[in-house]
């Protein structure tokens, strides 16, 4: 996808170059003297690709002849391809009709609409609690996502982020309360928060986030914001002003300590497209508490405690055996959000598969989805674990390695389970949707055939002043016109572009390489290596 590969690495940029270039060695006999045609190696040999590596395997898993195969046992920086791994192991692990449901307790005793005690909101490591959710019980998703707000085109989905929440204040009005003498006390003991970027959290409102959106006006005029979620105490405010149709769009995005004070300032051009930018929720309990407060008070549930503040989880229970539950909001199936994890390479959501795992085998350790992970790679997919170095969820630690071959093995697994297809489906679609909705829009043949995850690492090389792509890949499947299906991995490790839009080129080179190959597919052009 073209997400969490976008984002800048500044500190650890230039050291990813270095070190993908080292991956991907091998001996010039391991290309194996493959020929994938001029149009290809043309791809290959553009400018910014001369230190770099390209590693291809393209087989057929009917038969599994490999039919193009380019240092596919070396190690390659993944990206995120390693979400294949991760959405693969908890789709076994959780199942795709898995639902989290999360409920609320009442601690303390009754007297008619009256609670004298709390209610403790058990978090249970739910990814969107509602915020996506359609009528039709799907996941929304747009293909640039929020969580990738630096990039351009970056959209919100028209859900309520608090849908969950809500639901749940109205299952506790419906269920005879009106007034809470008491606290409102967010539970997060789910498991230990791990040292993972994005950090998964038990409680996850808005992808943790707070949504910013500017809007132009007439030149000369302040800009138009609106945000989401309005909870309190946070605030924010613009200076950001309307320039001229054409000139300078530039927004900053400024923050309290605690993030509840957000500024933004800058320009943006009349007749632009609302520009999105996100600020980061720093304490998701204390958020989620005061969220459910003020949803209370919307449907006549007074609480007595402040409404702002800490999350007073020191009043917690060590158990709930005799409280009763008084709401629950339940998840749509894991299917919907391996799906949103998949299409818009959802980082928060892959580095919370491991908790979801880990918790699901009575961990309260993240890590411990690790030895999950290699159970499954070993004793269910027959994939070779040592094909695989993780560090975490989402394929942005810059310790990560992966060989073609061993996402290949992992993809034609998939073809022989009952969930094969859809599991495909829930891969990016070329030209059509996902990360890879913005390539092969027009006069592409192989639009709509080609279902592949991306995966990016890219930095800043300052000695040079340039960009350096440490990881562009594809993994995935082609499917011919005739309808057969072949795996494949398409990557690059080691190349450089002089800027954010020129490196789009570079993520647009890799998808035409995959259509290329879909293209020959279809003509027959099978040569057998």
């Amino acid at each position: 996808m073209i997400s969490g590969r976008l984002r800048t690495w500044s500190a650890a940029g230039a050291t990813f170059v270095v070190l993908a270039g080292a991956s991907a060695a091998g001996s010039p006999a391991s290309a194996h003297g493959d020929d994938l045609g001029p149009a290809i190696e043309a791809i290959m040999h553009k400018p910014g690709y001369e230190h770099a590596q390209w590693g291809v395997l393209e087989t057929d898993p009917a038969n599994g002849r490999v039919i193009h195969s380019r240092f596919a046992n070396q190690f390659f920086v993944p990206g995120s391809t390693v979400k294949l791994v991760t959405i693969s192991t908890a789709w076994h692990t959780l199942g795709p009709d898995h639902r989290f449901t999360t409920p609320v307790m009442a601690t303390g005793s009754r007297s008619g609409s009256t609670l004298h005690g709390n209610l403790a909101l058990v978090a249970q490591g739910d990814l969107t609690m509602g915020g996506r959710t359609k009528p039709d019980g799907s996941v929304d998703y747009t293909d640039i996502d929020h969580t990738e707000a630096e990039l351009p085109g970056a959209t919100l989905t028209p859900e309520n982020p608090l849908a969950g929440i809500n639901q749940i204040a109205r299952q506790i009005r419906k269920a005879g309360i009106t007034k809470v003498d008491g606290n409102v006390i967010i539970d997060p003991r789910l498991f230990k928060l791990p040292a993972l970027s994005p950090q998964p959290t038990p409680l996850i409102l808005n992808d943790n986030l707070i949504d910013l959106l500017t809007t132009p006006t007439k030149p000369g005029q302040p800009a138009k914001l609106s945000w989401r979620p309005q909870v309190a105490p946070y605030q924010v405010t613009s200076s950001v002003r309307t320039v001229a149709n054409g000139g300078t769009t530039s927004v900053n995005v400024t923050a309290s300590p605690d993030g509840t004070r957000i500024r933004l300032s800058g320009t943006i051009a009349a007749g632009a497209q609302p520009l999105l930018r996100v600020s980061n929720i720093q304490d998701p309990n204390a958020f989620g508490r005061t969220a459910l407060i003020e949803a209370l008070a919307r449907v006549g549930v007074h609480v007595t405690a402040r409404p702002t503040g800490p999350n007073p989880q020191k009043q917690l229970p060590s158990s709930y055996r005799n409280d009763p539950r008084v709401a629950a909001y339940v998840s749509p199936p894991y299917s919907q959000y391996a799906k949103l994890i998949l299409k818009v390479s959802h980082n928060l959501g892959a580095n919370l598969a491991l908790c979801n795992m880990a918790v699901a085998r009575g961990s309260k350790n993240c890590f411990d989805a690790f030895p999950i992970e290699h159970d499954f790679l070993t004793d269910v997919a027959h994939v070779d674990p040592t094909q695989f170095q993780l560090n975490d969820g989402r394929g942005g630690t810059p310790p990560e390695r992966v060989t073609p071959k061993g996402l290949v093995e992992l993809l034609t697994y998939w073809l022989h389970t009952r969930d094969g297809k859809a599991f495909r489906k829930l891969l990016p679609i070329l030209g059509v949707d996902g990360s890879n909705g913005i390539s092969c829009i027009t006069n592409c043949p192989a639009k709509g055939k080609v279902f592949a995850k991306p995966g990016t690492i890219l930095g800043d090389d300052k000695l040079n002043q340039q960009l350096a792509v440490a990881a562009q890949n594809e993994a995935g499947y082609l499917q011919t016109d005739d309808g057969h299906l072949l795996t494949f991995f398409v990557g690059v490790n080691g190349a450089s572009s002089p800027d954010l839009q020129s490196f789009l080129s570079i993520f647009n080179d890799v998808n035409q390489i995959t259509a290329l190959l879909q293209e020959q597919a279809s003509a027959g052009e099978r040569p057998t290596v």
